[in-house]
């Protein structure tokens, strides 16, 4: 039995098996690796400038000739130009910004980080090189020109991280890019069902990084029901092997969106320690936190996470927490300490032991759903 789903007509893929998004982690080659592997690779490019989505874009294409995804985040209060959410801290995030950088710098004496410069800081947050006179990293005219180049280079599918591309729609179907957004709420789902969105993924709290409050076993088939026929929903959220991959098409799913499987694979973006972190951890070692960008995000337990907690501190609404946790991202990385900056990852991480090729990943993904699909059966 070969795994086949609706959803590899509407991608031109051949198997239902779809690379999150994952900023840091999906570069090129690893979407083309899972793309080559019959998957859709998709860049993780939320924090990628205008000329370095280009790039990775057309570094893609030479590296497949099949179709891949591009990723990035649409938060509608900045594209509205209203303020981000407080999350808790006073209105003016600013007002808190010396004493939080306080809390970095003593932070950083106490576990014997090196200090790093501003401009590798703010890379390690995610902020890209813009050159002189650059748009604002996370700014209206940044997101706006992202897409721009999505639309320029005609990308095949294109994946809305964060918010709703309903004002993007009709350039990106006249391009005959099919375009998917990422949901943690019914409500979301209804929302971008009406913008015209070619597929829904919806994906849960066992996710890792930014994710939903609703647990992934509950989630996907109160989206699948509220949708109907109407657009085909793929699952995310805590899917590591092909059992997971089997149990979101059960629950009504046409495919999943796979994230933390990918992390330990050669060609992923992030550090090796990282990788190796990702291989020796269980299931009950991951925590959702607002430490590093500012919006609740799992990622593998670690100090800086914890400090925070013990602190009784709010951290800062994204962007500003990004101004905060810049320079323990950069020494964290530069130090390899897997203490400190182990990286995000979702709950099946416990499943992962061993760092390998995207394709042998992609290979065990297939065979174990199609096993586990075809073994359903054997319970009636």
């Amino acid at each position: 039995m070969a795994l086949k789903s609706p959803v590899c007509k509407i991608l031109g893929i051949e198997y239902p098996i779809l690379l999150a998004g994952m900023g840091g982690a999906s570069v090129p080659a690893l979407a083309a690796a899972v793309s080559n592997a019959g998957g859709l690779g998709v860049l993780g490019a939320a924090a990628c400038s205008p000329d370095q989505l280009r790039s990775w874009i057309r570094q893609t294409r030479e590296m497949t000739d099949m179709p891949f995804g591009v990723d990035t985040l649409l938060p509608a209060s900045v594209r509205r130009g209203s303020a981000p959410e407080s999350g808790g801290v006073a209105e003016n995030p600013l007002a808190l910004l010396g004493e939080y950088q306080e809390f970095t710098r003593e932070f950083m004496e106490r576990e014997h980080l090196p200090a790093v410069d501003a401009a590798t800081a703010m890379r390690a947050a995610g902020a890209p090189d813009m050159g002189k006179g650059g748009l604002q990293l996370f700014s209206r005219e940044f997101f706006e020109a992202q897409m721009e180049v999505i639309i320029e280079e005609k990308v095949p599918v294109y994946a809305a991280g964060l918010g709703n591309p309903e004002p993007w729609m009709e350039r990106l179907h006249a391009n005959g890019t099919k375009v998917m957004a990422v949901i943690g709420k019914v409500k979301h789902a209804l929302q971008v069902v009406e913008s015209g969105i070619d597929l829904i993924v919806a994906q849960g709290h066992d996710g890792g990084g930014h994710n939903s409050p609703v647990g992934t076993f509950s989630l996907i088939p109160q989206v699948v029901d509220a949708v109907g026929d109407r657009v085909p929903v793929i699952g995310a959220g805590g899917i590591a092997d092909g059992r997971g991959v089997a149990a979101a098409m059960m629950l009504g799913a046409q495919g999943a969106w796979i994230g933390s499987a990918f992390l330990a694979t050669d060609e992923a973006g992030i550090e090796q320690f990282q990788k190796e972190a990702i291989t020796e951890s269980g299931d009950a070692d991951t925590v959702v936190s607002r430490s590093l960008t500012g919006k609740p995000a799992r990622m593998i337990r670690n100090k800086w996470a914890d400090a925070w907690v013990a602190a009784g501190k709010e951290p800062l609404p994204m962007p500003y927490q990004s101004m905060v946790s810049g320079p323990v991202m950069a020494s964290g990385i530069k130090a390899a300490r897997k203490d400190i900056m182990p990286g995000f990852a979702g709950q099946g991480i416990g499943l992962i032991d061993a760092i390998r090729p995207a394709a042998v990943v992609m290979r065990d993904l297939i065979e174990g759903a199609e096993r586990a699909l075809a073994g359903a059966g054997t319970h009636f």
